[in-house]
């Protein structure tokens, strides 16, 4: 079996569509993980300095798409603790 190399995609380029569609989709998938390891509310890396973060969130659109709702105008769907 040969190891992926310049050489063997020059050979095969029927490949390259597919490494360049498998390699943005993991970049897609990092960039998310880390979008809702940062941004979701649900998530609190210091409890000490923020107990409550979902509390920040209360007046702010926090959905990352949403195609038939527009939070701005609504009144927040966020709980109320």
């Amino acid at each position: 079996m040969q190891g992926l190399s310049i050489q063997s995609l020059k050979k095969h380029k029927a490949l390259i569509p597919l490494y360049v569609c498998v390699g943005i989709g993991c970049a897609g998938a990092v960039y998310y993980l880390g979008r809702l390891a940062v941004r979701n509310p649900d998530v609190s890396w210091n409890k000490k300095t923020n107990p409550e973060p979902w509390q920040e969130y209360r007046d702010k659109q926090y959905k990352f798409y949403s195609p038939t709702r527009d939070y701005s105008k609504e009144e927040c769907p966020a709980p109320k603790f």
